[in-house]
C-alpha cells in the first residue's frame, strides 16, 4: 500500500465517525469537550454554526451520529451525543451578541424562500450576513415548518422553537407568513436572483380500503392532524385510537393521542416491529406510556355503521425472504382480526406536492414526483431554483434539512456572483499537538468506565394529562459531566512520524487494541489480514507509513483505535504525537468563492 496521505481533508475527518456521520458535520467530540470544561455557551456556538438549530436537535434529531460513536465498538451503547447538545442549548448564556448580524449595506442580491422550515431557515442564516436579501414565504402564520407543525410541545416545548427561529428571523429577514403561492413562475417574475424551496413533504399518504369513506368523519391523517393540535385546532379525541403506521409520526400521534384522551391506543404496524422506520427510542417512549405495538398485520377494511366508524379489520401476515433477501409480506391464512376504535390516525408516510410549480418551467420531476437535481449543488434544471430538505428527496429529518440548507446557500451566493457552482469550496483543516510534557496532554485522555447515563422524564402520571409539559427532562450539570466524559476523543488523532521511529515495537505493546503494527507492506485486503488483530471494517481505511529502516511499514487500523494516546506516550523518540485535528465546513460568504483556499493540513 502507498503511505496514508493525512494531508487530504477526508482521511481524519472520515476517522472522526460521528462527525463524518453528520449530515452537517457537526464538530462532535469538540463541542463535548467544552461541555465538560462548563463551557457551555461556547459548546452551543460550535454547535450552532453546523446545525443552527441545537436546542431543537438537542430534543428531535435522528442522531446519526450515534450508531457511528466508536464507544459503540468496545461497549453496548454510544456516548448520549444528542442529549449533550441539548446540554449546551439548556445551560447556556445569552447568545446574541456573539451572533453574525447583517449588515446595513445589502449586495444588491435577492433570494426567496418557499416555505420557512429548517433547510429555508438555514438558507437565510447563511446568506443574510454577506448582504443578501432574503423572502420567506409560508402559508402558516408562523415559521418552523415541521419543526412547529408535526413535533409534539411535549417533546419540543414552543420557547425552545421560537427562540432558535428568532436567531435567524432577527438578522432581518423579510417574512410573508400566512401567504400561499399558487405559482413558481409568479415568483421568478418578482426578480429574484435565485430561489430556495424548502417547503417539505406536505401532504400525508391516505389509505385506500373499503370503508375508508363512509367513516371519513373520524379517520385523519396523521400529520394534519398533528399541525391541527399544535396550532390548537383539536384539543380532545376518542378514548379507543387505532394509529396506523410504523415510523416517527406514528409514535407522535400515538402519544398525542394518550394526552388529548385516548386511554385505549394501539399502533398496528404491516411490517416486523425491527423493520419498523420509527427511531427506537420513540418506539420505546410510546412502549413506556402504555402503547402496545402490534405487528404484522395489514389493514383490509374499514367497519363503519351509520355512517360511523366502529372499527378496522386487518389481514396477519409474515414475512418471507427470497434468495437476494428481498422481502414479501404474505398472509398467514389465519382468521382476520378486528380492533373497535373511536378514530384512526393514518401516519403511513409522507408524499411531495408540487401543484404550483408550472411544468413548462424547465424543471423536471422523476417518477416519484421529486425534482432532478444536482444530488451536491441541489440545483434543479431551472438554473435559479433550488431544492432541499423533505421537498428535494422526500421526508428524511431536521439534520439532513439544514445539512441541505447549507449546500444550497454556496451554491446560491456562487450563482449570484457568477461562478461555477459545482465548483465547491474546500474545507479548512488543521492538526495541533496536544503535548504539554512528556506524559501530559492538553485534554483528558483517560477513559471512563461509566455506562451511558439516562435522561430524566417527567412522571407518566402527569405528562399524560399535558399534551404540553415535555416528558423528557435532560441532564443536569452533573450528569452531563460524566456523559461527556464518556467521549473517548476521537478527534485527537494518533500522528506517526517515520522518520522518528526506531522500531522498538514499545507501541504496539502498550496499545490495548492491538491495532498497531509493524510488518512488512503488500496489497490492503492481503495487509489487512495479517495484522495482529485483522482489520475487516472496509469502510475505515488503514494508517500506512512509508517504508522504515528495516524495510517494514507501520499499518494501524483506524478502525479499533481508543485515541487513548499511550502510544505516544510510550514512544522513546517522539515517533508518536496526539494532535487534535479540526475540520471547518466552509460555508456561502467570500470563503466559498475564494479560488485559493486551500485543502492542505497545517500543523502547528
Amino acid at each position: 500500500m502507498n503511505p496514508t496521505d493525512i494531508g487530504n481533508p477526508d482521511y481524519f475527518h472520515k476517522v472522526v465517525d460521528c462527525q463524518w456521520a453528520c449530515p452537517s458535520h457537526t464538530p462532535v467530540p469538540e463541542y463535548i469537550r467544552l461541555i465538560a470544561a462548563g463551557r457551555y455557551t461556547d459548546s452551543y456556538l460550535v454547535n450552532w454554526r453546523s446545525n443552527v438549530f441545537p436546542g431543537v436537535l438537542g430534543r428531535t434529531c435522528d442522531r446519526p451520529c450515534e450508531p457511528a460513536c466508536r464507544r459503540g465498538r468496545v461497549e453496548k451503547e454510544a456516548v448520549a451525543i444528542c442529549r449533550l447538545k441539548r446540554v449546551a442549548a439548556d445551560f447556556k448564556d445569552d447568545v446574541r451578541a456573539r451572533l453574525p448580524t447583517a449588515p446595513k449595506q445589502k449586495n444588491g442580491k435577492r433570494v426567496a424562500c418557499i416555505g420557512a422550515g429548517p433547510a429555508s431557515l438555514t438558507v437565510a442564516r447563511d446568506l443574510m450576513p454577506h448582504g443578501y436579501r432574503v423572502v420567506v414565504y409560508d402559508q402558516d402564520p408562523f415559521a418552523g415548518g415541521m419543526i412547529r407543525t408535526q413535533i409534539p410541545r411535549f417533546r419540543l416545548p414552543e420557547s425552545v422553537i421560537d427562540e432558535e427561529i428568532g436567531y435567524v428571523l432577527d438578522m432581518g429577514v423579510e417574512t410573508r407568513f400566512g401567504t400561499r403561492i399558487d405559482s413558481l413562475k409568479g415568483i421568478l417574475a418578482e426578480g429574484y436572483d435565485a430561489v430556495f424551496v424548502g417547503c417539505g413533504a406536505p401532504r400525508g399518504k391516505d389509505l385506500e380500503i373499503p370503508g375508508r369513506r363512509e367513516a371519513a368523519a373520524r379517520i385523519h391523517i396523521g400529520i394534519d392532524w398533528l399541525a391541527s393540535v399544535s396550532f390548537g385546532h383539536v384539543s380532545s379525541i376518542g378514548k379507543r385510537v387505532i394509529v396506523l403506521g410504523g415510523g416517527n409520526t406514528a409514535m407522535d400521534c400515538c402519544r398525542t393521542a394518550r394526552r388529548l384522551g385516548g386511554e385505549d391506543v394501539k399502533v398496528i404496524v404491516r411490517s416486523g416491529f425491527e423493520e419498523m422506520k420509527a427511531s427506537p427510542w420513540e418506539k420505546e417512549d410510546a412502549i413506556a406510556e402504555d402503547i402496545p405495538i402490534l405487528n404484522y398485520l395489514v389493514p383490509k377494511s374499514i367497519s363503519h355503521h351509520d355512517g360511523r366508524l366502529t372499527g378496522v379489520w386487518f389481514e396477519q401476515v409474515r414475512a418471507e425472504y427470497d434468495a437476494k433477501s428481498r422481502r414479501q409480506l404474505v398472509p398467514t391464512g389465519e382468521p382476520d382480526r378486528h380492533f373497535e376504535c373511536d378514530d384512526v390516525l393514518v401516519a403511513i408516510g409522507q408524499e411531495n406536492a408540487f401543484p404550483w410549480i408550472e411544468r413548462d418551467l424547465g424543471i423536471e420531476f422523476d417518477r416519484w414526483g421529486l425534482p432532478v437535481l444536482d444530488a451536491t449543488t441541489l440545483q434543479s434544471i431551472h438554473p435559479r431554483v433550488f431544492f432541499g430538505g423533505d421537498a428535494a428527496f422526500g421526508p428524511k429529518n431536521i439534520i439532513w434539512a439544514v445539512a441541505h440548507g447549507h449546500e444550497a446557500a454556496i451554491s446560491i451566493d456562487r450563482l449570484c456572483h457568477g461562478e461555477d457552482v459545482r465548483e465547491r469550496p474546500a474545507p479548512m483543516v488543521n492538526l495541533v499537538s496536544q503535548k504539554m510534557g512528556i506524559h501530559e496532554w492538553s485534554y483528558d485522555n483517560e477513559i471512563s468506565a461509566e455506562k451511558r447515563y439516562r435522561v430524566h422524564h417527567a412522571e407518566k402520571r402527569v405528562a399524560l394529562k399535558d399534551v404540553k409539559l415535555e416528558v423528557e427532562l435532560g441532564f443536569d450539570r452533573k450528569q452531563a459531566y460524566l456523559e461527556a466524559q464518556r467521549c473517548l476523543n476521537c478527534d485527537v488523532q494518533t500522528v506517526f512520524n517515520a522518520k522518528l521511529c526506531i522500531e522498538c515495537d514499545a507501541c504496539v505493546d502498550i496499545c490495548p487494541m492491538d491495532c498497531i503494527n509493524f510488518t512488512r507492506n503488500g496489497a490492503e485486503e492481503d495487509l489487512r489480514q495479517r495484522l495482529i488483530a485483522p482489520a475487516v471494517n472496509l469502510a475505515q481505511d488503514l494508517y500506512v507509513s512509508g517504508a522504515l529502516k528495516t524495510g517494514r511499514v507501520m499499518a494501524k487500523d483506524e478502525d479499533v483505535c481508543l485515541h487513548c494516546g499511550l502510544c505516544a506516550e510510550r514512544c522513546p523518540t517522539g515517533a508518536w504525537d496526539m494532535q487534535k485535528f479540526r475540520i471547518d465546513m466552509t460555508h456561502a460568504g467570500p470563503a466559498c468563492r475564494s479560488r485559493e483556499r486551500s485543502r492542505a493540513l497545517t500543523t502547528s
